[in-house]
């Protein structure tokens, strides 16, 4: 008779989403895979010890902080499945009390936003750049907080806010002209930098290859190698859950093809915006097990 293999538990980060609560609230289960999952509300509180400490099996990360991870040879491999994805057009605000902003007017200006490596960030600036002629070298970058990756370091065209200093604060205060919020709703009377976000979202998803990607899965590189299976399993349940949980158009794609266009430019992006050394291929943020998942058997 076969051995069943043992259940194995992995620590987990992953926050409560409408796609991951079949996962997170047992309604799915898996004789050969349990999840210890972590105590925390926003997953960002957490990519810090994930990609610092290795804390965790499995987590959600930022897309920005795995390739600099995958930079400095941080032990996890992505995994196809995205966890969160939105457009990127209406995160970016200025204060219409101090006259009117448009986008190709940041030239030159004080923009801020939570951290340089801010995959929101990141996003905002390819966009700006690309559809909007804004040199992202001639602006000045304020940030609040430190990079995940202990090893990079911001380059010069960044400068850290004073201490006590708040984003919306500033912004109101007239001490930056813009600022990018991120998935916060910010405060005050402020106005969004690109007008009609929503649409030129849309228009942009439609050129390339679909909404921007936040978050991805990862996991521990030693795990795919001692336990394959597992994380076969855990792609299945992660698959599943974001069924059942809607996958409201389609934002949240499975599979390295599904993904492939959407990690093109968000690593030429990251490339150029100087937070990774040199242009990954897609394939190589992937190994031989995660780059299989969602393929059908031979």
């Amino acid at each position: 008779m076969l051995e069943t293999p043992s259940a194995l538990t992995l620590q987990t980060l992953l926050a409560s989403h409408p796609s991951t609560a079949a996962l997170r609230n047992g309604q799915l289960q898996s004789p050969i895979v349990n999840f210890a999952f972590a105590d925390v509300r926003v997953a960002n509180r957490a990519f810090k010890p994930l990609v610092r400490e290795q804390k965790f099996d499995l987590g959600e990360l930022a897309i920005v902080t795995y390739l600099q991870a995958r930079a400095y040879g941080i032990p996890y491999v992505l995994m196809p499945a995205v966890v969160v994805a939105r457009g990127q057009h209406h995160t970016i605000f200025y204060n219409p009390e101090r006259g009117h902003l448009a986008p190709g007017d940041l030239n030159g200006k004080r923009v801020g936003v939570r951290a340089y490596t801010q995959t929101t960030g990141t996003w905002l600036r390819g966009i700006l750049q690309e559809d909007y002629g804004v040199d992202f070298k001639h602006v000045q970058w304020t940030t609040f907080e430190e990079p995940h990756v202990a090893e990079y370091c911001d380059p010069p065209w960044v400068q850290r806010a004073p201490d006590g200093k708040q984003l919306t604060q500033m912004l109101l205060e007239g001490e930056i002209d813009a600022a990018i919020f991120g998935s916060e709703k910010p405060e005050g009377n402020l106005k969004p930098l690109i007008p009609k976000a929503e649409m030129a979202a849309e228009r942009w998803a439609e050129r390339h290859g679909g909404v921007p990607i936040n978050h991805m899965m990862v996991v521990r590189e030693s795990i795919t190698k001692s336990r394959p299976e597992v994380v076969r399993e855990v792609y299945r349940l992660l698959h599943e859950s974001a069924n059942a949980g809607g996958n409201d158009g389609g934002a949240l794609r499975f599979g390295v093809e599904a993904v492939r266009k959407s990690l093109e430019t968000i690593i030429g992006y990251a490339e150029q915006q100087g937070l990774i050394p040199r242009r990954f291929a897609v394939n190589e943020l992937f190994n031989d097990v995660t780059r299989s998942l969602g393929q059908a058997p031979d």
